[in-house]
């Protein structure tokens, strides 16, 4: 569904990304990591088309993107703080990212209801809890039914609760036969929602595939202690 080809980008003097190639298979779950300053962010604003890269290419379901916004229709993004106009209340904002994309598409509202969002509504933005924006915020990312889902530390804020809601929901979308991309820093949390892995370090892909694969490389038996072995392993 989604490949990329070669891929750097440099800001000024500074490479952040630096030769990427990766394939995101179609239809399951891939877990971005890497520490701080690895190029994780980079990446997804690249496959957000919200920076260009500086060489090489992404192409998403076989056609390149090239500066057309067009094929973000098909995504679904979940940033770790969305950034809304906090006079408009959570119902508003439901209803200008509608406005927005020209459809009408029936909000979820099995899970409205499991997070227990109807009473906030009707708040303004500014008065809701982190966790409460980022229910919000979860239930935009899945309002259009996306083929492709791009999640920056989804449970971010959330309780135990609420994280295993929105977890089922990511499982349930990659069983409709959606594609997803998650970052996050809690390896327990990958291993739970995640198929495949890719571990970026200082803009380098230093390993992508299955995370069975992984463990069973590393011999280890959990994605934190795997990829705090391919750590070592790197800067050895």
């Amino acid at each position: 569904m989604i490949e990329i080809s070669g891929i750097t980008k440099r800001f000024g003097r500074l490479d952040v990304l630096r030769g990427v190639d990766l394939h995101v298979i179609r239809g399951r779950v891939l877990g971005v990591v890497g520490p701080n300053g690895s190029g994780k962010t980079t990446l997804v604003k690249l496959l957000l088309g919200l920076a260009h890269p500086t060489s090489g290419e992404i192409r998403m379901n076989g056609v390149a993107i090239d500066g057309s916004d067009s094929y973000r229709a098909d995504i679904g993004y979940m940033p770790q703080i969305a950034r809304f106009p906090e006079n408009l209340s959570a119902r508003e904002v439901l209803a200008l990212v509608r406005d927005l994309r020209g459809t009408m598409p029936e909000i979820d509202e099995e899970l409205l209801a499991s997070f227990n969002l109807a009473e906030h509504l009707e708040k303004p933005l500014r008065t809701l809890s982190g966790g409460t924006r980022q229910k919000v915020n979860a239930c935009l990312a899945l309002l259009f039914r996306p083929s492709l889902l791009v999640l920056d530390e989804p449970t971010a804020g959330l309780d135990p609760l609420s994280s295993a809601i929105l977890k089922d929901k990511i499982l349930a979308r990659r069983a409709e036969g959606a594609t997803v991309i998650v970052t996050s820093h809690i390896m327990s949390e990958l291993q739970e929602l995640c198929d495949d892995v890719a571990f970026l370090l200082d803009g380098v892909v230093r390993y992508v595939g299955p995370i069975a694969d992984l463990t069973t490389h590393t011999r280890q038996n959990s994605l934190e202690r795997a990829i705090a072995a391919l750590m070592i392993r790197e800067v050895a």
